[in-house]
């Protein structure tokens, strides 16, 4: 089931903030638009286990390092902590490859 992602919420900026409660609201806001947008890239995970031609082709490790790579780069040039940004996206894409593998099985099954 596909949902939309929620367009970006209405929040206090973090410099405005004055009490935990913004923060919070903002944070939970925040991760709401978060999961969804992992939600529509999961969708192309899916999509590409439909496409790729053999189950070989599932596990890419240069594409696994591009990506990691452009992760990276996005959160040095957006202020965001590039270490961190690695270790999520490493996580985020070994998890993306699991699902992958699991979508190619089911559905070439029979």
């Amino acid at each position: 089931m596909t949902q939309e992602t929620p367009a970006k919420p209405d929040i206090v900026p973090a410099a405005d903030c004055t009490q935990m409660s913004e923060v919070r609201a903002a944070i939970d806001s925040l991760d709401t638009l978060i999961v969804s947008l992992l939600g529509e890239r999961m969708r192309y995970i899916e999509a590409a286990a439909r496409i790729k031609p053999d189950r070989g082709a599932v596990r890419d490790e240069v594409r696994k390092a591009a990506v990691i790579a452009h992760a990276v780069k996005v959160a040095n040039d957006r202020g965001f902590p590039p270490k961190l940004a690695y270790q999520l996206y490493d996580m985020l894409v070994e998890g993306s490859i699991a699902h992958e593998f699991e979508v190619y099985d089911t559905t070439r099954e029979g």
